[in-house]
């Protein structure tokens, strides 16, 4: 029987490749079907392969593309590592950690943070650059495959903007990862008003952006693959871990106020204030590895080193498997997500 599901895709950094694994699993089960991705950041380059893999050639088409991104990221032609081999490569969080406590890092947060992106002019480069511009944008605009939806944020007024079909182009999935510290505004059209403004990081208004997701003609289980972890139990103390921090909730915040629009769109339902089917109720999932997630610092975020990406990769496959064993039952029947303890 087919499960057909919605995508939504979070952002954060090179700690996108846990989404590469997530989906690199999904694609093998054949009863799944993706009848529409919404990706921001990280998210939206992982969907942007993942359609334009699909379009071109089915799951093994979706799976060759992810893995040429990625390797792309990681400055790497081939990553593949043996399953023994994992065991003895070092821990990710102890690397992460070892990378941000390093000169050169430390070095390069102090540019960032004295230095506007702006002051290297003709040096300036966005190095999502190349890879973006590989892409084939034929296939991610076209109407086969799944929808597919990317987020960003208009400098300015602070709202969220939607690209899709034919307003996909390279310019917006650089402009939904357009960290502003980092990278120069993306200026292209704005999907809403044709006229050409300048774009941040989606991250900041939809993180990923839900409600695309919501027209009555896709199906009702939505699938988050969440890389920002929700809950830290340790107090940051430093000045990388204190900012991370404040990306991780200011990032989170757009997700988790679409989240309780959908549980309280479930609550109405459920007591019979509104009428069956005038709204939507939605199944939430979700995928996730909280636990590995708190290991990792802000630095593997932005130095995307291939030992971190390649166990980030097999950390999202175990966590897509693990979803898929506890659960595959479930999609199309009820929602696994326990939303209102998310709240609680």
């Amino acid at each position: 029987m087919t499960k057909r599901i919605n995508l939504a895709l979070q952002g954060g950094g090179a700690h996108g490749a846990f989404t590469w694994g997530v989906l690199d699993r999904l694609l093998e089960d054949e009863e799944i079907e993706i009848a529409a991705i919404s990706g921001t950041s990280a998210g939206a380059l992982n969907g942007a392969a993942l359609k334009a893999g699909l379009v071109r050639g089915g799951r093994e088409g979706a799976r060759e593309m992810l893995d040429w991104v990625w390797h792309e990221i990681a400055g790497l032609r081939d990553m593949s590592v043996p399953d023994w081999m994992h065991a003895w490569l070092p821990d990710p969080g102890m690397v992460s950690r070892a990378v941000q406590y390093s000169l050169p890092y430390a070095a390069g947060e102090s540019v960032t943070r004295m230095l506007s992106p702006y002051a290297w002019g003709p040096l300036y480069q966005n190095p999502l650059q190349r890879i973006v511009d590989k892409l084939d944008f034929g296939t991610i605009c076209a109407h086969e495959g799944p929808e597919f939806f990317v987020c960003a944020t208009s400098v300015r007024d602070g709202k969220v903007r939607i690209f899709e079909g034919d307003k996909l182009c390279p310019g917006a999935i650089l402009a939904s990862a357009c960290l502003p510290t980092l990278f120069q505004a993306v200026e292209l059209e704005d999907p809403q008003t044709g006229v050409t403004e300048a774009f941040w990081d989606g991250g900041y208004t939809g993180n990923p952006a839900l409600f695309p997701l919501f027209k009555p003609e896709l199906p009702q289980d939505l699938v988050i693959v969440n890389i920002n972890p929700l809950d830290r139990e340790a107090v940051p103390v430093t000045p990388p871990e204190i900012q991370n921090r404040i990306n991780e909730i200011s990032f989170n915040a757009s997700l988790l106020r679409e989240l309780r629009a959908i549980e309280f769109v479930q609550r109405l339902l459920e007591a019979g204030m509104v009428k069956e089917g005038s709204m939507k109720k939605l199944r939430v999932h979700m995928i996730a590895d909280d636990t590995l997630m708190n290991e990792l610092s802000v630095a593997t975020k932005t130095v995307p080193l291939p030992s971190v990406i390649a166990q980030l990769k097999q950390a999202g496959r175990r966590a897509a498997g693990a979803f898929l064993t506890d659960h595959h039952e479930h999609l199309g029947e009820k929602q696994t997500a326990d939303l209102r303890q998310m709240f609680a």
